[in-house]
Parts: C-alpha cells; sequence; structure tokens
C-alpha cells in the first residue's frame, strides 16, 4: 500500500530503509509518545520493525518527505489495534519537521486509506495528554474526542499514563438508488 500527497510518500518500509529509520525516530521526545517502540531506540529496534509482518488491517507505513532528489524519511504512520481490538491510527514525525503540517497530512493520507482501500468504517485513536499536538492532528483530520481519559501503555516510557481517546466513524455509502416506479416516471416525463 502506498500513498502520495502533494509533500508525501507513504510506503512500506524496506530492509535498507533501517539506519534512517533509527535516526529519525531516535528521538525519546518522540518515542515516549508511541505505544510499542522501545527506549533507546536503535539500530536493532529499526530492523526489527521493517521485517515485521503486519495483517493488511494491520498498515505501518513511513512517511518520506519528497524532495527534488532521494526522498527523506521524516515519520510513519499506520493502523493497530488498540487495547479494545479497535483499529487505531498512530503516527510519529521526527523533531525537525514539527509544526510544518506533515502529520496532519500523513494521517490524512492514512484515514483515506483506511476508508477506501481497506473499507473500515471506523477508526479509533489516542493521544498521551503531556502531547496535545497529537490532539489537534486527530481533530483537523475529523476524529472526535469521546471526552475519556483512560491509562495508555508506552514502551517508551516504560508504562502507562493518560490518555484521551478519539474515534472516527466514516460516513455511510450512500443506498443504492431504487428504479423509479411506473408513476413516478409518468411525472417526470
Amino acid at each position: 500500500m502506498f500513498a502520495r500527497t502533494d509533500r508525501l510518500l507513504l510506503r512500506p518500509s524496506w530492509s535498507e530503509d533501517a539506519p534512517a529509520l533509527a535516526q529519525a525516530i531516535g528521538d525519546e521526545a518522540i518515542v515516549r509518545n508511541l505505544a510499542t517502540a522501545p527506549w533507546p531506540y536503535g539500530a536493532r529496534d529499526a530492523q526489527a520493525l521493517v521485517a515485521a509482518k503486519r495483517r493488511a488491517d494491520e498498515t505501518s507505513l513511513l512517511v518520506f518527505r519528497r524532495t527534488r532528489g532521494a526522498a527523506q524519511l521524516i515519520g510513519g504512520v499506520g493502523l493497530g489495534r488498540g487495547p479494545d481490538g479497535e483499529t487505531e491510527i498512530g503516527f510519529w514525525i521526527s523533531r525537525p519537521h514539527w509544526g510544518l503540517g506533515y502529520a496532519t497530512e500523513a494521517a490524512a493520507a492514512m484515514v483515506a486509506l483506511a476508508r477506501d482501500s481497506l473499507r473500515l468504517k471506523r477508526l479509533a485513536a489516542s493521544h498521551f495528554l503531556d502531547n496535545p499536538a497529537s490532539g489537534r492532528v486527530l481533530e483537523k483530520i475529523g476524529f472526535r474526542t469521546s471526552d475519556i481519559i483512560e491509562p495508555r501503555y508506552s514502551a517508551g516510557r516504560g508504562g502507562a499514563a493518560p490518555a484521551k481517546l478519539y474515534t472516527l466513524a466514516f460516513a455511510a455509502e450512500p443506498a443504492e438508488a431504487q428504479p423509479a416506479s411506473a408513476q413516478e416516471r409518468m411525472i417526470a416525463a
């Protein structure tokens, strides 16, 4: 699964991405806001991530900033199972690229993939309370807060921290148009 936006390319990870991944994500300020990434995050962790096999509805894509030369790895976005079994979106952007709208752009592209390609009916998300920027990203792309705060585990923190929960329900597909009755056809004529 691939996606392209005005500024980004989202694609699965390849083994040769591991060194750049370790460098981009190897920042405690990033890892502490993720569920499964350990701290410290090193080359072995990056190699394990790029080698991991996933189900189709647990997609993990790297986020590359498109340039005139080689694309630059700046983050990741993915779908996984949350603690309650719902499909959740998660994302991260490397610190030099914070505040430039890349998280919003990448997360919106993943939402479109979830809706249009995977045909999911709903997504969940959460953010740790001490990371309100992720909450703003979620709201920008249509998620609504449930106003529920509960502890969520972070491997980078080594424990649970309070997190705010969000949901996004996709609009139901319009019902197929029913053929007009004979009387309706006559009126329309």
